[in-house]
């Protein structure tokens, strides 16, 4: 199965339901994500705002792309 790239609006958005109690079994369902995925963002991405999870996002991407670049070399 291809893994889906997720907008960090929309991570940040299901945590924060999480947080005010939603049930992960629930956002699973609403959003069609596993549970195992939400809690590794959860662990992941937890108690950081919007605009760090961005800039991690960014790094991990980046960080992706050097690697490439030094396979390659």
């Amino acid at each position: 199965m291809a893994k889906k790239r997720v907008e960090e609006t929309k991570i940040f958005q299901i945590l924060k339901e999480a947080e005010s109690g939603v049930p992960m079994k629930e956002l699973s369902r609403k959003y069609g994500f596993t549970e195992q995925t939400l809690y590794r963002w959860r662990n992941q991405y937890g108690g950081l705002e919007l605009s760090d999870i961005q800039k991690m996002k960014e790094l991990e991407r980046e960080n992706s792309e050097l690697k490439k670049i030094v396979a390659n070399m």
